[in-house]
């Protein structure tokens, strides 16, 4: 069923439904995550393909990967034999690594001291974005209910609104003052506004557009890579036999850790353009259509013993994730709305998973047990771990690795 929406029919259901959060979260789905198939998302869409992730741009923004995770090593570090949670630490990390590649560094600050909005309080405007992106209000069912607000949605989305536009509107205007003619771009704002001044475009880029495609990236990047390996290391904890093993199959790994646990359990709904036959059921025009990536990653038919993590089923079944043409196996999508930034979090996590797992050995903080972890989920646009475990970590390398 999966492949038949969003291959065989692909282009019919490449829309996307007009929701609240779309609203007031996305800019009147002024994005490309939530808009609805037209010319501006197909716009949208290859700016990303071609600009912002094209090889020669991720491979200019290498060394802030590279320094980000150093600090990310050294801080955890100089945790050494404290209890540590990785939750409190990759999404930081992930965070700090994406606003340099988007914006520069100046933006935000570790530093409590100075008047700039902290990284702290970004995440955590970001983490209401995520809880918002993924609810469902009546008055998307029933629209005059909309006004209502019955469940106080909207109030939550109009204050969020509020703040990223503050604060998006003075990066773009801080950008635009230092923008010099014919200059190279530093990062993807410089590069998105070289491009909202290109006469060529078929759709001009408002300045709506703009927010709502650095929205995303923030969002995006922040999210994939640093649940992933949260999610990895939960799983692991729980076999540490398999932690050396680990270190050298960690591609096995990040793909039964996908399987497993989709950071969206439902992908984002499909909306359909017109009257379609779907494997024998009649889908009618401008239906929400939902793809339950969980469902399948635990299916019997396609996995044997789908409840384990058991890396080594890829020795023999060596998918090629990011394809988007394995159903039963495609965390980041398929066809035209497939993400657009998979290749950027597929660096992220493998280094990321790499320098934890070479780089320090890791023993349960007070007294737990690797049966008594708990896999329990927060579902939401994205999902968490309920019960994040706290460990203990201790150096492994040479002291100058660190």
């Amino acid at each position: 069923m999966a492949k038949e929406i969003l291959q065989t029919h692909d282009a019919i259901f490449a829309s996307r439904p007009t929701l609240t959060a779309g609203k007031y979260i996305s800019y009147n789905n002024s994005d490309v995550s939530w808009a609805t198939y037209s010319a501006h998302w197909r716009q949208g869409r290859k700016i990303y393909q071609t600009e912002l992730f094209n090889p020669k741009r991720l491979d200019s923004f290498k060394y802030i990967r590279i320094e980000e995770r150093r600090n990310l090593i050294s801080h955890i570090y100089f945790l050494s034999g404290k209890p540590v949670f990785l939750k409190d630490h990759l999404p930081k990390f992930t965070l700090c690594t994406i606003s340099r590649m988007v914006m520069s560094d100046k933006y935000y600050s570790d530093d409590e001291s100075t008047s700039m909005l902290s990284i702290e309080q970004l995440e955590l405007m970001l983490d209401e974005f995520f809880i918002l992106g993924g609810v469902i209000t009546f008055g998307d069912w029933i629209r005059w209910l909309n006004w209502l607000d019955l469940q106080g949605y909207i109030n939550r989305m109009k204050a969020l609104e509020i703040f990223f536009t503050e604060d998006l509107t003075n990066v773009l205007e801080d950008h635009k003052a230092n923008a010099k003619e014919d200059s190279i771009p530093k990062d993807m704002v410089d590069g998105l506004l070289q491009l909202a001044n290109d006469p060529s475009l078929e759709v001009k880029l408002t300045t709506n557009n703009l927010m709502g495609f650095i929205l995303d990236l923030f969002a995006g990047g922040m999210e994939t890579s640093a649940r992933t390996v949260e999610w990895a290391f939960q799983e692991l904890a729980r076999k540490p036999k398999i932690i050396e093993k680990a270190k050298q199959e960690l591609d096995r790994k990040g793909k039964e850790t996908f399987r497993l646990h989709p950071l969206t359990t439902l992908l984002p709904p499909h909306y359909s353009l017109e009257d379609c036959n779907v494997a024998g059921y009649e889908i009618p025009k401008g239906a929400m259509v939902f793809v339950n990536m969980w469902s399948l990653g635990i299916n019997s038919k396609n996995w044997d013993r789908p409840d384990k993590f058991i890396p080594e089923r890829f020795l023999e079944n060596d998918i090629v994730i990011i394809s988007g043409n394995n159903f039963t196996l495609f965390p980041f999508g398929s066809g035209r709305r497939q993400c657009p930034g998979y290749s950027l979090e597929i660096k992220l996590f493998r280094t990321t998973m790499a320098n934890l797992l070479h780089g320090f050995n890791w023993k349960f903080a007070g007294g737990m047990k690797s049966e008594d972890i708990s896999m329990e989920e927060i579902y939401g646009l994205t999902t968490h771990t309920k019960k994040p475990i706290s460990i203990i970590m201790e150096p492994r390398l040479p002291l100058h690795l660190y």
